[in-house]
């Protein structure tokens, strides 16, 4: 696939459309870079704004993490846990605070669940390594 600057798309949503797809297809397994800033200005001929556009757009979607020296490379999905919902329970799922990022260790993009039982106590759990089942 290309970008057509003619679109009326901006260019860094068709570059983060393109590396969305190529994670989701495998062709960028977890842990390989998506390319340097460089080489995505020069294989898609768009300037480097919209590049980091793009890669940011894809972190703030818990798809990709960049790290200084290393570049932006494809997260790997973190095991699933199951955790048993008690009945009356209900569940938020939002976004973490900072305290509650650095707390749980937290990749931009991935949202918390707040699991409130019904004696009123909260538990927060990270939204990407929990799976949420009810009693049958």
């Amino acid at each position: 696939m290309t970008i057509d600057p003619r679109s009326h798309t901006p260019v860094y949503v068709q570059l983060a459309d393109l590396l969305r797809e190529r994670i989701e297809a495998g062709d960028l397994p977890a842990g390989s870079t998506i390319g340097s800033e460089t080489q995505l200005m020069q294989e898609y001929g768009i300037g480097r704004d919209a590049v980091r556009m793009a890669i940011s757009t894809l972190r703030s979607e818990g798809l990709v993490t960049t790290n200084r020296g290393r570049g932006s490379v494809v997260r790997e999905a973190p095991p699933r846990r199951r955790v048993e919902l008690v009945p009356g329970a209900t569940v938020v799922a939002r976004m973490p605070s900072g305290t509650e990022r650095r707390a749980m260790q937290l990749d931009e993009g991935v949202p918390v669940l707040e699991v409130r039982g019904p004696d009123g106590g909260v538990e927060v759990l990270p939204g990407d390594e929990v799976e949420l089942t009810r009693p049958a």
